[in-house]
């Protein structure tokens, strides 16, 4: 059939489903429409379906708009939906009228990029129409002005995304819009912004992504923002230089009372609204070549060639902008950069951060939002963690723990900054503790967030925080909550508390009963860990521990759980720390040697010897027992635990080898026997090298031996000691070393103020098997790069 046959146009509109917009007070109505051509005769020629969808806004509805009316009237007034819907609509409508704001913890919509408001210069009196782009094209090889009103009739199509698809097909279009831009960018910012508006459009959507970057508009785009940044940079200077010219001459007019004074105040007035006028169009221009990159920055190829050509630096600097919504698109850029540590590790070169800080608090909800977001994504790295601190972040945020929709991600970056032991005791000079407690006991019976109880964790393992927390009612409404739903993160929050000397520990003696009563087979291992870690924080003096022991039975299940194998590591390592606190008791040691608990420790350290903690805390709780006279019998008679300690004496591991001095010297004091072992062990060690040699020469030449196999320890004189010789009676006081690392040759460690107390058995038991304390900066930290 000829296609002059065709004779009729047949146009059938098939309704489809209703559905509220996702985020506007809006319906969205989706339809089909079906085109077909008929012949003379009535038969089909050429049939095409297409989906399409109509938005109804319905800005007057509001919480007092009569829902039945509004619906009766939409129906009425829009033809795709059928009269049997009305109660659809009636439905859809009460949604939208009571659907709530997303609350503050979701993440809050930026503004889409196709919903860019139209700017200054898009305004234009005459209606585009898709039938006419061979027009619009045309006008794009006159003059600057009639490009400028080609490309914004082209750009008001474009905004259409119905159009896009016709437009796609317009190769001609789309080549002169790339080519104009190409070579007229810099002589009209109108007509860039326009130009790379159109684009944008098709950048909306990632199918198009090919056609955007065929015609290079993503390079071009960088190109323009490197040169409007530099031009920015001139206009400040051009504007400080006036500014400073007119405040000279103020200065002096005032003086000579001359006229021409109003005329140079207009000269700077005029020079100020100019620099005003540029910076709003510019500020355009950045906003949708910005807006177009970031949608090309979905392909992480392409991301990479933006990097590459210093988009992060260029990104940063626009962060000095006033502009709100302008900032909110370069934070979300930076924000969705700064997951890859190429970006991450630029962003830390230049002043990122310090720019970032002056954003928090604002007014803008999008712009506090998404900033807190890139500050969150920062703060994994130290050295940034540490720029935030310096630039006066840690109390600007604290104070955004009162507001509801930002509170969750100011905790974040505070718990980040709080992993840091040196900035922990910062915290204590802002209003930040009181607040976490009202969030605490704000939860009742409810699970506590995470983010919030690991916060609140770290905090606690600094003194000055952990007596604030305590202050009042403090403590006793955590333990009430973490004994009652039996919380295990709650408990490690009491069991940091607890670990400080001072005014905090004693308050615990009211609760030994409480958490003794925790220790049990039948309870969750992980709050058992925290409890007992609990009670082997509790040095205190006072504290009849043999009484804790008898009445709730604990003896059995420290011997059960000795056993290696028998519960998890970290729970037998707290049960060897509670024996080595409660061990501080001369009654206690004696009720644990009866039990037959030391040999069991020993074997223990047969098999945990690979593990530091272990070996550190089990050789505590041999310091611990040698000083009573009840239990120091059977550690030197009836086991093998000074030969244990001899071997430990020279182990890798400082805190090893300091627990093991001190443990032997005592030892040696009450037994000669053992005395001159370890007497002989040190010599040994401190001449090996030495003797070695001269063991080694005398060996070739055939000579006897120097010394006899023993004849060494017939000199005690020859024994080193901190003042240099050792007693001729080879007896070793306690109080006679001041600094145990002597023993073993490392006379370069000082003395140490926080060392064992050798005489009174009440010393500060070792906190780890490496030297510090969670409270402690126990090593230098320094910027990730």
């Amino acid at each position: 059939m000829q296609s002059e046959d065709a004779r009729y146009l047949k146009r059938k509109v098939k309704g489809g489903s209703l559905d509220v917009h996702p985020t506007e007070k809006a319906l969205v109505v989706q339809y089909e429409v079906e085109a077909t051509i008929l012949g003379e005769t009535g038969d089909e020629m050429l049939g095409d379906r297409k989906k399409c969808q109509k938005i109804i806004r319905l800005k007057s509805l509001n919480t007092n708009t009569d829902v039945a009316a509004l619906a009766r009237k939409v129906v009425e007034e829009c033809k795709l939906i059928h009269p049997s819907k009305l109660s659809e609509v009636e439905q859809l409508l009460f949604y939208l009228q009571n659907r709530k704001k997303a609350s503050g913890k979701a993440e809050k919509r930026v503004v889409k990029p196709r919903d860019l408001t139209p700017f200054e210069g898009m305004e234009i009196d005459e209606e585009a129409n898709i039938n006419k782009v061979e027009e619009y094209v045309e006008l794009l090889y006159e003059g600057m002005e009639e490009k400028v009103k080609g490309a914004t009739l082209i750009l008001h199509l474009a905004r259409n995304p119905v159009n896009l698809e016709e437009l796609l097909e317009n190769e001609t279009a789309l080549g002169a819009l790339a080519r104009v831009l190409r070579e007229d960018w810099k002589q009209s910012v109108e007509l860039a912004t326009t130009i790379i508006y159109v684009f944008f459009c098709f950048s909306s959507f990632s199918q198009f992504h090919g056609l955007v970057t065929h015609y290079k508009i993503g390079a071009l785009c960088m190109n323009v923002m490197e040169h409007e940044l530099k031009r920015y940079d001139l206009w400040q200077d051009e504007l400080q230089k006036k500014t400073r010219t007119y405040i000279l001459h103020f200065r002096l007019w005032v003086w000579v009372n001359d006229p021409d004074n109003q005329a140079l105040r207009k000269e700077h007035e005029k020079a100020f609204k100019k620099y005003q006028g540029l910076l709003v169009k510019q500020e355009q221009l950045l906003r949708v070549a910005l807006y177009l990159l970031l949608n090309l920055a979905e392909d992480t190829r392409t991301e990479l060639k933006m990097r590459n050509k210093n988009i992060v630096h260029m990104l940063v600097k626009t962060l000095d902008r006033e502009n709100e919504e302008l900032l909110v698109l370069v934070v979300s850029f930076l924000k969705k950069l700064s997951i890859f540590l190429e970006n991450k590790n630029d962003m830390a070169e230049v002043d990122t951060v310090e720019r970032l800080s002056r954003l928090v608090p604002c007014e803008h909800e999008d712009l506090l939002n998404i900033t807190l977001r890139l500050l969150l994504n920062l703060s994994f790295d130290t050295g940034l963690r540490i720029k935030m601190v310096q630039v006066g972040l840690l109390p600007k945020l604290t104070s955004l723990l009162g507001d509801e929709n930002h509170k969750q991600m100011a905790m974040c970056i505070l718990y980040h900054i709080s992993v840091d032991d040196r900035f922990k005791s910062m915290f204590a000079y802002t209003d930040c503790i009181p607040q976490l407690m009202k969030m605490l006991f704000e939860h009742g019976e409810e699970r506590i967030d995470a983010e919030l109880i690991s916060f609140c964790i770290n905090l606690a393992a600094n003194k000055k925080n952990a007596q604030l927390i305590c202050e009042g009612n403090g403590l006793k409404m955590l333990m009430k909550r973490a004994l009652k739903l039996k919380d295990p993160l709650l408990m490690k929050m009491i069991r940091n508390i607890s670990q400080h000397d001072g005014p905090p520990k004693h308050l615990f003696i009211d609760y030994v009963g409480d958490l003794a009563a925790q220790i049990t087979p039948d309870e969750n291992e992980e709050y058992v860990i925290e409890c007992l870690g609990t009670l082997a924080n509790l040095t205190i003096a006072d504290l009849d521990w043999e009484l804790v022991l008898k009445e709730y039975n604990l003896v059995p299940y420290f011997k059960d759980r000795l056993k290696p194998g028998s519960a998890e590591d970290d729970l037998i390592l707290e049960v060897v720390i509670m024996i080595g606190t409660v061990s501080m008791d001369d009654s206690c040691a004696a009720m644990l040697a009866k039990s037959g608990i030391i040999p069991a420790i020993i074997e223990l350290l047969n098999a945990q010897q690979e593990d530091d903690e272990f070996v550190c805390q089990i050789v505590y709780v041999f310091y611990q027992m040698v000083f009573h006279q009840a239990t120091r019998e059977v550690i030197i008679k009836e086991t093998q635990a000074p030969a244990y300690l001899i071997d430990l004496m020279h182990d890798k591991n400082a805190e090893i080898r300091k627990v093991c001095d001190n443990t032997l010297d005592i030892i040696a004091e009450y037994d000669e026997e053992w005395g001159r072992k370890t007497q002989r062990e040190k010599f040994r060690w401190h001449n090996s090298q030495w003797l070695e040699m001269v063991e080694s020469r005398q060996m070739e030449e055939g000579e006897p031996f120097m010394y006899g196999e023993d004849g060494e320890m017939d000199r005690p004189d020859l024994f080193y000691s901190t003042d240099g010789i050792t007693p001729a009676s080879g007896a070793v006081s306690p109080d006679f070393f001041s600094d145990p690392y002597a023993q073993n040759g490392d006379g370069q460690h000082g003395y140490d103020p926080d060392g064992f107390d050798l005489t009174t058995g009440t010393s500060s038991r070792p906190a780890t098997g490496f030297g510090f304390r969670p409270d402690e900066q126990f090593y230098d930290y320094t910027s990730s790069r």
